[in-house]
């Protein structure tokens, strides 16, 4: 059964840093794409970062682009959410995802990512 979990929320100032992990088990990345999205208060969930199956090509929403920068390890099955220069605007529960579409040709479409974390917060003061 595949599992994502993520970590490494909490509460951050507005221009400080944080680095968010997700962790998966039952399922070998390399065969994934992963991705980043975020849900805010009264906000629908909208796409941060993605990155291939290879660890070769990223994409970041305009909201993040940088600011945030997405990394994975293959070999240890996580991907990582290096966020600088945090804003207020950045607070929102983060939640780590998998899309079995190694193409990324639906990396910003939540829809079509099959796994799921459970989400972890981050909140950015002001």
């Amino acid at each position: 059964q595949v599992q994502l979990v993520e970590s490494g929320g909490g509460l951050v100032q507005a221009g400080g840093s944080l680095r968010l992990s997700c962790a998966a088990s039952g399922v070998t990345f390399t065969a994934y794409t992963m991705g980043w999205f975020r849900q805010g208060p009264g906000k629908e969930r909208e796409f941060v970062a993605a990155i291939s199956w290879s660890g070769g090509y990223t994409v970041s929403a305009d909201s993040v682009k940088g600011r945030f920068t997405i990394s994975r390890d293959n070999a240890k099955n996580t991907v990582s959410l290096q966020m600088n220069s945090l804003k207020p605007e950045d607070t929102a529960e983060y939640y780590c995802a998998a899309d079995k579409d190694r193409s990324m040709r639906y990396y910003a479409d939540l829809t079509q990512y099959d796994y799921w974390g459970q989400g972890t917060h981050v909140t950015v003061s002001s």
